[in-house]
């Protein structure tokens, strides 16, 4: 198990390692570079050559990424050719909003999600169980910035409970997003519940129709006994790597949210620095995102590996 465990560590260092040479190589593909967005008109002649030799744009591509990865591994991620700040302070704050806006969908969606496809499973194809599902594809099915949309346009617009946008500043404390982030919040939750929701019940479902839960209600096993301890703990195994890709999804993949809501997160600022062709940031955020990936993936494929007995034994046998 042990080498297992350091296997899929290592496979996950080289994932980084390619991820990291991909992104720099589509950015070095993208025509034009900081500078010339930097100088927009007067990007041409001597003051076009001082730039790129001044940003070390000169340089050969390769000679860059080396130099590019070897500071991110120290934590160095460069300078901002736009605001001229480092972006680490400029991603610090972000990724806390960011941060701040995944963990609170995730506290509000996760219990709903799991409550709601084990009572759907339980009363398969009940009421209940139609109705959860009915709601549970209809989120799925409608596009986020729809969603959004609809929910400013109720709870803002026609009933004034709530703001519709974002307006507290970046660096602000967290606590002064309130009630401002109670729509976003929301928006996000209403995907994220929807496709665990559907996992679980389908886990659960699958649990239920097994042989074994067959035999130990022919052996007379109390029902509630046989769900809590023996149907619950199969079931939820497989919703281990959807949650995991929903977290990362709430870190990296929440664009059309913030923007729609305005508000100031690590997705916002990617669009942003994408329009100023700011090149060092965006490589550094798409970095980020795609660590956060690799780490959270890894992380569930490991809680899986120790979760779950047969699998264990199996690593064992191979080890």
């Amino acid at each position: 198990m042990l080498r297992m465990i350091l296997r899929r560590l290592m496979l996950g260092a080289i994932t980084v390692g390619l991820v990291s040479l991909i992104i720099f190589s589509a950015v070095e593909a993208l025509p034009g570079d900081a500078c010339t967005a930097l100088l927009k008109q007067d990007a041409q002649g001597q003051r076009l050559l001082n730039c790129r030799q001044e940003l070390g744009l000169d340089r050969a591509a390769p000679l860059r990424y080396l130099d590019w990865a070897s500071a991110a591994l120290r934590g160095d991620l460069g300078f901002s050719a736009h605001s001229t700040k480092r972006i680490s302070v400029l991603v610090a704050d972000r990724l806390k909003n960011s941060l701040l806006l995944g963990i609170t969908a995730l506290a509000v969606g996760l219990p709903l999600a799991f409550i709601a496809g084990i009572l759907a499973a339980l009363r398969r194809d009940k009421w209940l169980d139609l109705v959860l599902s009915a709601l549970a594809i209809g989120a799925m099915t409608i596009p986020e910035f729809v969603s959004a949309t609809l929910l400013i346009l109720v709870f803002s617009g026609w009933l004034g409970w709530l703001p519709g946008i974002v307006l507290t500043p970046p660096d602000a404390p967290l606590s002064k997003f309130f009630p401002e982030i109670i729509l976003p919040v929301a928006a996000l939750a209403m995907v994220m519940t929807a496709h665990i929701l559907r996992t679980v019940r389908s886990s659960m479902i699958e649990v239920l129709d097994s042989d074994y839960v067959r035999m130990a209600t022919l052996k007379g096993v109390p029902y509630r006994t046989m769900v809590w301890r023996h149907v619950l703990p199969n079931a939820l195994l497989p919703a281990i790597n959807v949650v995991a890709l929903t977290v990362a999804w709430l870190l990296g993949g929440v664009v059309v949210i913030e923007m729609v809501f305005n508000y100031p997160g690590l997705g916002r600022l990617m669009i942003g620095a994408i329009s100023d062709r700011d090149l060092a940031l965006v490589q550094a955020i798409a970095l980020i995102v795609a660590s956060v990936y690799v780490v959270v993936n890894l992380t569930a494929d490991l809680l899986t590996l120790v979760a779950n007995p047969r699998l264990r034994t199996a690593a064992g046998r191979r080890t």
